[in-house]
Order: C-alpha cells, then structure tokens, then sequence
C-alpha cells in the first residue's frame, strides 16, 4: 500500500483530549486517557476478527551515540518474559486461538501487535499489555537475546539488496539519526547492558506516552475501558522526542567494492516530512516514476534495454524529514549502463514532468491500491495508528481519494522537478570493482 495520508482536512484536531465514543469518521471513534493514552477504533462490521496493537514512540531515532539498536533489542527481549508469563507461555497464548502476535521496531516508533477472532480480544489485550508493561528484562537472557539479534546483523551483511539501502542511508542522512541501522552494529549490540534496555523501558514504555489502536469486530467502550485499566496507572509522560533536522542532503556518490554476483545500486534525495504538503505528489510521483511494470522504469531499464531484472522506485516518510529513491540490482558489467540510463529517465522526467496521461492513470493507480489494502484489518490498523502517530487529523477514504484525486499536474511535476533531479540525488553501488 502506498505510505500516504494527508493534513488539513476535516477531523479531529491533534493534541485535544477526546472524551470516550467521540465519532471521528464512519465507524472510528478515538478517547483519551487522563495520562494521555490514545485509543483508537475502527469498527467493521463485515469481519469476525480484530488486529489490535500498541505503539511506543521511541526508534532507532531517539538513541544515544553508542546504544545504537536498543530500542530494537528491547522489543526483542520482552519476547523472553513478563512477571506472568514465560516465552513459551507468551508465544502459545494467541497460537492456540488461531490468532497471531508480532512486533518491529522502526525508525521512530516500536509496535507490537495481534490479531486475532473477536471474541479473543480481551486475550489479546491482556497479552500485549503484559508484554509492553511487564518484561522481566534478565541478564540471562540478554546474552541469548544479543546473540539472536547479532545474527541478524549478519543476515542482513549476508544480503546485498538490504544492506546497500543500510550503506545508502548513512550516505544521504551524512550521520544523522535517520541514517542508522535499525539493528544497531555488532559493536552496539554486543556491549549492550541490560540496565540500557531497562532504562529505556521505564523512561520511554512506562512514561503514558503510548498509543492503542485497534480495527476489526469491536466495540469502543469495551477497548477503552479494558486499556484504562492496564494502562491507565501510568504517569503523564514528558512528550515525544522531536528528533534533530538533518542537515540538507547533496548529492553524492560512493562505490563499496563487494563480491556479488549483482551489483546493487541505491539512488535517494532527502524530500519533505511525513506532514509535508508534497507527500502525495510525490507517492504519485514514485509510482509513476517506478511503481510498477507499467511505470517508466520498468519500461525503460527492465523491458527496453534488459539491465536489470529488478528496478523500483520507493519513498519514505518521517517525522522531520523523507527520502525517496530508486534501487536497482544488474550484473556488474552493466552497473555503468543501468546507473546512466535511471540518470537519464531521471532528467527527462524531472524536466518535462509526467503527461496529463500518466497522471490519470498514476491517480487511479494509487487509489485502486488503496482500497484493496484496506480489505485487510491489519492495513485499517495501521492506517488508524498513523495519524495519532503524527498526530494529523483522521482523513475518511472518501477524504483521501479526493485528496489524491485532487493533485494537479503542476503539483507533481513541480516535485519531479525538485527531487527527481539526478544531479541531487546520493547514489550508492555496492558490488565488484569496475573490470571484475
């Protein structure tokens, strides 16, 4: 699903404390905690399941220069018990009743989920609760713990087309927080202490500053009055933590010599933030730009010129900042050729923009991608999570696909012309030497 979403439209306004059952939309309603927690709900009739999940503000963003993966391990480790349940008891709980628990960690946020049938949900919520508020965080098993995260370190080292994106990110984010690995390195992950993670855990999960949200087969009052009482106990917390601006991207390039069967190219340029008014030109812009295998990439690189099996284009959105992009894997000999025909496309479309054409069918593109995700309760969930996340106000679908309907030709070409220019883009390969 396209990572897509909008501001100033109508909605609840962020930061109002809204009383239990206030309707924000068709069948969600949104309630605050006095700590305030935020509860968010969707009801769906048409479904006898639920996903559920909590989100914590804290990332990879928010740590300290020498706990880099803290907030990831952290989220690991509460896997390993709680003062009520131990791991196999943890992992059977929702198992059992066909349902499913899981967990990630991302740049500014760490969120742990289930989904389950409706009539399990009181199991549900009891489950993440008790693993958001009361991991036991031992000693003992940390140095397990450590060991299973720093294999997958490894994997990721052992996997060209995720590690370039890892080696592309500190090139464009020129050592800002954005630009760390989420898994922290070896060197961070094997020095890590569990005093860290339970600092961590006390000043950032037990702080209020947490949001609930849940989509499927439910009732508001019943969510609310179930998660005031395991989370209502929690202090007011301080705020999230805003991380710093980064500093304006350049262009830049860097060859990282590996033997691999591919080279693996990472073109990127930093974009405006997650609340930017460009976000959805340039979610269009990128589909049309390599969304598919109709868009101008795939065309070009994949079916006119055969460099590459395959070629994308992608975005991201964060808090004070985004990046958008395209990734290429081809065999080093056409490493050249590749990287100077995705310049090329790139400088025919940042200069002449997109077609009327290409614009219409980009939009409904986009908009048929939308509705068919939303079909899943676990795409609801965390459409719904996102706006108290950024704390935007709650858009309809129906606001939505007339936000992306909206867009104007000058709108996206006005973003092509400003990010799609190969002359700003960091680019990043990472395969043999030239000649090998």
């Amino acid at each position: 699903m396209p990572e897509i979403g909008g501001r100033n439209q109508p909605g609840p306004t962020p930061g109002v404390a809204y009383p239990a059952d206030t309707p924000v939309g068709a069948g969600i309603q949104a309630s605050v905690l006095p700590n305030g927690i935020k509860i968010l709900t969707e009801s769906i009739a048409s479904v006898r399941s639920v996903s559920l999940g909590v989100w914590v503000q804290q990332g990879s963003v928010h740590e300290s220069e020498g706990e880099e993966g803290a907030s990831h391990l952290l989220e690991h480790m509460v896997f390993k018990g709680t003062g009520r349940r131990n791991p196999r008891e943890i992992a059977m709980a929702l198992e059992r009743l066909g349902g499913s628990l899981d967990a990630f960690t991302s740049r500014e946020h760490t969120s742990y989920q289930a989904r389950v049938l409706s009539e399990h949900l009181p199991v549900a919520l009891d489950v993440v609760s008790d693993l958001v508020l009361d991991p036991l965080l031992r000693p003992e098993d940390l140095e397990l713990e450590r060991e299973v995260v720093l294999e997958e370190i490894a994997t990721v080292d052992d996997t060209p087309d995720d590690l370039v994106f890892e080696l592309h990110g500190d090139l464009l984010w020129q050592g800002h927080p954005y630009g760390r690995s989420i898994l922290g390195t070896r060197e961070s992950v094997a020095e890590m202490e569990v005093e860290t993670l339970r600092r961590l855990h006390g000043s950032r999960y037990l702080q209020g500053e947490l949001i609930v949200a849940a989509a499927g087969h439910l009732d508001h009052e019943e969510i609310h009055e179930t998660v005031e009482a395991r989370f209502g106990h929690l202090p007011v917390g301080p705020g999230p933590t805003v991380p710093p601006l980064p500093p304006a991207g350049q262009g830049r390039e860097l060859h990282v010599p590996r033997e691999t069967a591919q080279t693996h190219v990472v073109f990127g340029a930093q974009t405006p933030p997650r609340s930017a008014p460009e976000r959805i030109p340039l979610v269009l812009l990128s589909a049309a730009f390599g969304g598919g295998m109709s868009s101008r990439l795939f065309q070009k690189i994949r079916e006119e010129l055969a460099l590459a099996y395959t070629v994308y284009a992608f975005q991201s959105f964060h808090t004070r900042a985004g990046a958008s992009g395209v990734y290429v894997g081809t065999r080093p000999e056409w490493a050249d050729r590749a990287v100077d025909a995705i310049r090329s496309e790139m400088r025919k479309i940042s200069g002449a923009g997109i077609s009327e054409r290409e614009l219409r069918e980009v939009k409904d593109q986009v908009k048929g991608q939308v509705m068919l995700s939303l079909e899943s309760t676990s795409a609801r969930l965390f459409r719904l999570a996102g706006f108290a996340l950024h704390e935007q106000p709650y858009m309809t679908l129906d606001q939505l696909l007339a936000r992306i309907e909206g867009v104007g030709l000058d709108e996206i070409n006005a973003v092509a012309h400003r990010y799609l220019d190969p002359d700003v883009q960091s680019i990043l390969r990472l395969g043999p030497e030239k000649g090998r």
